[in-house]
């Protein structure tokens, strides 16, 4: 029953919402946000939390409130625009997004050389993917399953309108990895989302001054196709959004793959975190990112303080959600190394959620 509800609000959000005049729409969805905003549930509660960390100290209570309800309005804004994006001219799309750095990347690309862009949940990600493909080039990315199927399904074809090739995570005729070296090898813009880890493995990067995994998916793809890999970012402003590319960050070279891939997925995460400090509000981070920052387990764990009175500290929480995307190294190339990778390397992993799940708002 709750699958119907949940696909039902969806179908009705695509149809309706993209019927409606933009500033009504966009009126809606702010006083949606403000809302949400207000009723503090737990994706709020850890939305909080983790931007409390990104401003380290610098927000007194009263302005990290006013962080929070504008990151809630930012990431109901995503919806919005998710919802009213199909509809949308090719000049439209041209008008609404701004590119920095895109020149060496589109132009392997029509030399037949694909690149590999990771990316964070930021902005509006699938504005960028309808720009490239405004470009005339084709983005590729994988999609990870949702809950209910409907949902999913209905993902998959917004992003098919939007001109993206996108691959199923789970129940597709060939691994994802396979099909992604074959999409970079005809040139295609691979795209995955890279600041959130769904496996058991990952990268340890040190991330605003602690400790978070990243998947490692990204480099290693780009290592193992011997194409560039690039780090974006993207943020809003005003009415646009606006999407800075880093340099290349090199994954060739000497030494293990394990070690390239480490030192690259770092790079990777500190060009994320230059652009989440100076946007934190466009970070739609309402999940679990750092292990010892887990808003629910530490509240459960205060909970029960309270009752025994004792002193109780919160425990790193595992990494959660099902649902990876293995890129494990040959064990040929396996090895210590000075920045630590998890041990079991064979799940290791480039996680792609691209697809909001339904309990972001919970």
């Amino acid at each position: 029953m709750r699958d119907a509800l949940v696909e039902f609000a969806y179908r009705s959000g695509w149809s309706l919402v993209r019927r409606m005049p933009e500033g009504v729409a966009a009126s809606l969805f702010q006083r949606l946000a403000d809302r949400t905003w207000r009723a503090n549930g737990g994706g709020v509660r850890q939305l909080r939390e983790n931007l409390r960390r990104v401003t380290d100290g610098r927000l007194n209570e009263e302005e990290l409130e006013l962080l929070v309800r504008d990151g809630m309005r930012s990431y109901l804004r995503y919806w919005m625009e998710a919802f009213r994006l199909p509809t949308l001219s090719q000049q439209d799309v041209l008008r609404r997004f701004e590119m920095h750095g895109f020149e060496p990347v589109a132009k392997a690309s029509r030399a037949g050389r694909g690149s590999v862009v990771a990316l964070p949940h930021s902005g509006n990600w699938d504005l960028a993917g309808a720009w490239v493909g405004a470009q005339g080039l084709q983005l590729s990315t994988v999609a990870e399953r949702l809950k209910p199927e409907g949902v999913f399904q209905r993902f998959l074809d917004y992003r098919r309108e939007l001109g993206m090739n996108i691959i199923p995570l789970t129940g597709g005729a060939r691994s994802p990895q396979t099909e992604l070296a074959d999409c970079l090898a005809k040139g295609d813009v691979v795209a995955l989302v890279a600041d959130r880890n769904l496996s058991s493995g990952g990268v340890e990067v040190d991330f605003f001054g602690h400790k978070a995994l990243f998947p490692s998916g990204p480099a290693l793809l780009a290592a193992r196709a011997n194409v560039p890999l690039y780090a974006a970012h993207i943020f809003y402003a005003e009415d646009r959004a606006v999407c800075y590319l880093s340099e290349e960050i090199p994954v060739a070279g000497p030494g293990r793959l394990r070690q390239r891939v480490a030192t690259a997925t770092q790079q990777v995460a500190d060009h994320f975190a230059r652009g989440i400090a100076e946007h934190p509000q466009d970070w739609h981070m309402l999940q679990r990112f750092w292990p010892d920052l887990n808003v629910r387990a530490m509240e459960r764990m205060s909970a029960r303080g309270d009752q025994t009175g004792a002193h109780t500290e919160a425990a790193p929480g595992s990494t959660d959600a099902p649902g990876s995307f293995p890129l494990s190294e040959d064990s040929s190339d396996q090895g210590s190394q000075e920045r630590p990778v998890r041990d079991n390397t064979a799940d290791e992993n480039g996680s792609t959620n691209t697809g909001r799940t339904t309990e972001d708002l919970t």
